[in-house]
């Protein structure tokens, strides 16, 4: 019993010793050492007695080493400036206008818009030039070009996929096409289309197939295309707007426009048939043309003589028929009858005939006698 109350009245850390003067286990003895344990934050850092004035105790050296650390109160870390003051303040607000400058000031080039947003939320969009903003994360700014023509292609003329689109004669056109846009409202642009290449190529999309179910496959081909165009285009448009899209459709254009392969083949055969009909009847209608042309300037001439016969029948009677006989009789044997005492006929022509066989028959009958 006496030896547990000992141990009890000793601390974790020993004894406190004997009121009495005796030595009792973990206590001090009379030089002031002690045979217990020892509290360690006592303990000075060589490993002495306990503090007694003697020094500083462990706990003291690790404060006073951690001060050391952090620049003994923020100050001795870094260089010191004239007198032993501290350079870390200026080094501080040196870095704090360095991030404001940074954050701050901003350059907008001359195509584009910078969106403003104060803690995440809309505030304001800049022009132009050398703009000032709250630095961040307070504000932020994100510039958009708001010029750049950018391009969807829907269906492509390389590619094997088909954009299968049917018209309104119930047939069946393989179309590649593509959209050309910019950025009209910036605000309305960043906030209202979480996707807007993937939300154009659809509405572009919409508007092509609704406007080529209204036309015709040869319209759809080659002779329609313009306005189909323009009716995409402004459908495009119209339902993007009505997205509050803040986008400008600058135009569409339709880059290929075929039959299916399946029946591609064939179909250039009918379209090559056609156009040689086409050609038949352009050249009917030209040689058409040109006797409507020989007509009318027949038709001209005619009534030129006539205004002449008008002034004067008899001349121009006996005019008409030199001329007529002029372009007759040059090539035709002539005989030439004339009334009175004269012989009613002369066959000058056979005469002529004779006269030019004789010598030949002569000169055969002469060779011949030889």
């Amino acid at each position: 019993m006496p030896a547990i109350v000992a141990a009890m009245s000793q601390g974790p850390w020993g004894g406190k010793g004997n009121d009495s003067g005796g030595e009792e286990p973990g206590g001090d003895k009379g030089d002031g050492r002690s045979d217990g344990p020892r509290n360690p934050w006592t303990q000075k850092p060589g490993g002495g007695g306990p503090s007694g004035g003697r020094g500083p105790t462990a706990i003291d050296e690790l404060i006073r080493r951690s001060r050391e650390s952090f620049g003994g109160g923020f100050g001795g870390g870094f260089p010191q400036g004239p007198g032993g003051r501290a350079l870390w303040p200026i080094a501080l607000g040196l870095i704090v206008l360095v991030w404001i400058a940074l954050t701050s000031i901003h350059r907008v080039g001359p195509q584009e818009r910078g969106i403003v947003t104060l803690l995440g939320k809309y505030s304001r969009t800049l022009s132009p030039g050398i703009s000032l903003t709250l630095p961040a994360p307070l504000e932020s700014v994100e510039t958009v070009d708001v010029e750049e023509i950018r391009t969807v292609d829907i269906g492509s003329a390389e590619s094997d996929r088909e954009n299968l689109m049917l018209t309104g004669d119930q047939n069946i056109i393989d179309l590649a096409y593509s959209v050309r846009w910019n950025i009209r409202n910036p605000e309305l642009y960043k906030f209202q289309l979480a996707d807007p290449d993937t939300t154009i190529r659809e509405v572009a999309e919409s508007a092509m197939r609704s406007v080529i179910a209204s036309v015709s496959l040869d319209d759809a081909l080659g002779a329609g295309r313009s306005a189909i165009e323009q009716q995409v285009e402004q459908r495009t448009q119209q339902i993007l707007d009505s997205y509050k899209s803040g986008v400008r459709i600058q135009g569409v254009a339709i880059k290929q426009a075929d039959p299916p392969s399946a029946v591609n083949d064939s179909f250039k055969e009918v379209s090559a048939a056609q156009q040689t009909a086409q050609t038949y009847l352009n050249e009917a209608r030209a040689y058409a043309q040109q006797l409507t042309a020989r007509a009318q300037g027949e038709a001209a001439a005619f009534d030129k003589v006539y205004s002449q016969y008008s002034l004067s029948p008899e001349v121009t009677r006996r005019r008409m028929y030199y001329e007529t006989m002029e372009a007759i009789l040059p090539g035709l044997d002539k005989t030439i009858v004339e009334t009175g005492n004269v012989t009613p006929y002369l066959p000058l022509p056979e005469l002529k005939r004779r006269a030019a066989a004789a010598p030949a028959a002569a000169a055969a009958a002469s060779e011949g006698g030889q």
